[in-house]
């Protein structure tokens, strides 16, 4: 019978890893991870406009679904054509009113539906009373498809900006809201009863306790929000105006311009991501007490 080999403890310590060198190792893999991160999104979104580019450049790959070689570019654009279409638009400077019209709805949008889904939500999530009255007027308002209020306000406010942002603000205001009402509903009993124990008064467990709640959940929000305010932006002036990024696009559409077409979402989906980003930072300064992934893993 096959003796077990004893393990005396020098074998064990010298299969064991140092705390500093796992450590070190740890900290250098986080620290490589962003960068190989950055590497496959740029592998992936070069690997996307290049089928992009080969499905629509005449003669590289025999149709297969279209009868025409050249009607695939026709539907779909090219990737040259598109990116084309953009440095003109920067570089000969027509694209910067339409563009900043488009920002300037999108931001007052945001900021907007923003502060007043942070106020209400607060107000109903702490006011029973009111909570119970509002509450089948507030779910009915959600349940509506806002996206048919958009005429009704051009027809209210004008083809201007205002028709445009207050059509935003109803797409913003009920993500936030909702995250803000369940964030003060899921504040624990146990914390606030300690809270009151030790003398804290209203505004007190406003200030310490609720808010500090609501702040998690309402930037978790706001990365949606912000597609959703670019969203009325650009619907808004689809359906009338006479500047911004949505009325090229529109007008593009109408002489069936697909590059320029594509060129508009392309440079809105880049704003976006820049808003996004933004909103990442303002989040990562505010919320700076909530552990990050890395911790919470090794916890």
């Amino acid at each position: 019978m096959r003796k077990a080999r004893k393990t005396s403890a020098s074998d064990i310590a010298a299969d064991a890893v140092p705390p500093q060198r796992a450590s070190a190792t740890r900290r250098a893999s986080l620290r490589s991870s962003p960068a190989r991160l950055a590497l496959y999104h740029t592998l992936l979104l070069g690997g996307l406009f290049l089928f992009w580019y080969l499905m629509t450049e005449p003669g590289l790959i025999p149709p297969f679904y279209f009868d025409e070689p050249t009607r695939a570019k026709f539907f779909f654009g090219q990737p040259q054509e598109v990116f084309k279409r953009i440095w003109s638009w920067f570089a000969g400077g027509s694209i910067y009113l339409h563009l900043g019209v488009t920002l300037l709805e999108t931001l007052l949008a945001f900021v907007i539906g923003t502060l007043l889904g942070l106020v209400l939500g607060l107000w109903l999530a702490l006011a029973p009373t009111a909570s119970t009255l509002a509450d089948p007027y507030i779910k009915a308002m959600n349940a509506m498809p806002r996206v048919i209020l958009a005429p009704i306000f051009a027809v209210w406010f004008g083809l201007g900006i205002t028709s445009k942002v207050v059509f935003g603000v109803t797409l913003v205001f009920f993500i936030v809201f909702f995250n803000v009402y369940q964030g003060v509903k899921e504040v624990s009993p146990v914390v606030l009863a300690n809270a009151r124990m030790l003398g804290a008064t209203g505004k007190q467990l406003l200030r310490h306790v609720y808010l500090p709640s609501a702040t998690s959940w309402v930037f978790s929000s706001l990365h949606t929000s912000v597609g959703l305010a670019f969203v009325g932006a650009v619907v808004g002036e689809y359906l009338g105006s006479a500047r911004g990024v949505g009325y090229l696009i529109h007008q593009a559409e109408g002489v069936f311009d697909i590059d320029t077409v594509f060129a508009g979402i392309l440079v809105l989906t880049i704003f976006a991501l820049i808003l996004d980003f933004i909103v990442t930072k303002i989040e990562s300064r505010l919320l700076v007490w909530r552990p990050g992934t890395a911790e919470t893993e090794a916890l």
